[in-house]
């Protein structure tokens, strides 16, 4: 049975994120409000937390999961960029953006698209989640919370925990999100970025006009 941390938006009780922190490092899934919608998150290292989070939302291997930040420090840790694509990364976060890079080795390979070594990354701008982040102490496996045969992602906690009450361990609830998806970037395919998917994320921020 799921259980329901209600969470003060912006003055998060640290005793409830520990206590999730703690769910999700034996192994549990936990869904938590982010800066575009509410996502399911595991532990980046379990092998089965991260085949039931691929459960939950219906997909295969090839649908790339994104790895939740606090910050750029971890960067070099999981993805490989130049100068140039850090700059704009930089420019990007924290905020609604999703960025698919390619992924070293310290990424387990069944994390990372099958056939082209990449991986989604990205640093939230919410106070819940980067308290969350700060108390687990490294990033966390992720994907949008949209349930097999939706086409929007829940942004009710009452309703995920109706939902998902024996799949989540827990559901953090902070309020409604923007329930608008992040910008999706690929700066896997060469110098240029690739606009994925458009979202809440501006692009005139990071000085691009992309088609």
């Amino acid at each position: 049975m799921a259980q329901l941390f209600e969470v003060h938006p912006d003055n998060p009780q640290p005793r409830f994120l520990r206590q999730a922190a703690q769910m999700l490092q034996a192994g549990g899934l936990g869904a938590i409000p982010t800066d575009s919608s509410y996502a399911v998150v595991c532990r980046l290292d379990d092998k089965a937390a991260a085949e039931a989070l691929r459960r939950v939302r219906g997909v295969d291997d090839k649908h790339h999961l994104t790895l939740l930040c606090r910050d750029l420090s971890e960067l070099a840790t999981y993805a490989m960029v130049d100068n140039r694509q850090y700059r704009l990364l930089k420019l990007a976060t924290p905020g609604a953006y999703t960025f698919i890079l390619p992924a070293t080795k310290e990424v387990p390979r069944r994390l990372s698209h099958p056939s082209r070594r990449t991986i989604g990354l990205r640093v939230p701008d919410h106070r819940v989640t980067q308290e969350l982040l700060a108390q687990f102490g490294e990033p966390l496996l992720s994907t949008t919370l949209i349930l097999p045969g939706d086409t929007e992602p829940m942004n009710d906690a009452a309703d995920v925990c109706a939902r998902l009450d024996r799949q989540l361990q827990f559901v953090l609830d902070a309020g409604a999100c923007p329930a608008e998806p992040t910008t999706v970037l690929d700066l896997s395919q060469g110098d240029d970025p690739v606009l994925v998917r458009p979202g809440r994320g501006d692009l005139t921020r990071l000085g691009l006009q992309l088609d």
